[in-house]
């Protein structure tokens, strides 16, 4: 039996299919230290039995890079990569969330961006969130968490195939 790293890793796979889209961002080692840098909350997971069974990757950034990638003139990555090192950040990119299918509804994800969400406005003046649905269930997350936190929510608009 798969463990549940491996089990993650297909379901990312599956759901996003990054490494088939230039526009997603394709999470490795590097861009793991990239987001530490940027925030330590920017990944967070909960971990069960041999691995982890929800991961939440939030990038926080400005204002301006979020009108950019909300109008299809960034991608994922530029996004990261255009996003300063120490400044504070007034957007928040609600970029994904994963749970395996077994530890759904249970509120683990709720929780884990909300901890997330709340660490990282601490110490930014979050003002916007932002997302990318890939999912009628992230399109309902993203709109509960926007409404927890008080703040508006802005969608970038799934790309037609």
């Amino acid at each position: 039996m798969p463990s549940n790293l491996e089990r993650m890793i297909e379901l990312a796979g599956e759901t996003f299919a990054a490494h088939n889209d230039p526009d997603q961002l394709n999470v490795d080692e590097e861009i793991m230290e990239q987001l530490q840098r940027i925030h330590p909350a920017t990944i967070s997971q909960h971990v069960e039995g041999d691995g982890p069974v929800c991961w939440i990757l939030l990038i926080p950034t400005t204002t301006d890079i979020m009108n950019q990638f909300i109008n299809g003139e960034i991608s994922e990555t530029e996004l990261l990569n255009k996003t300063p090192l120490d400044e504070k950040y007034d957007a928040l990119y609600l970029c994904s969330c994963l749970v395996l299918p077994e530890f759904r509804r249970k509120g683990l994800a709720t929780r884990i961006i909300y901890d997330a969400i709340k660490s990282i406005r601490d110490y930014h003046p979050i003002k916007t969130i932002f997302v990318w649905n890939f999912s009628n269930e992230g399109a309902l997350f993203a709109d509960k968490i926007a409404e927890h936190e008080g703040l508006p929510l802005l969608k970038r608009e799934k790309r037609k195939t």
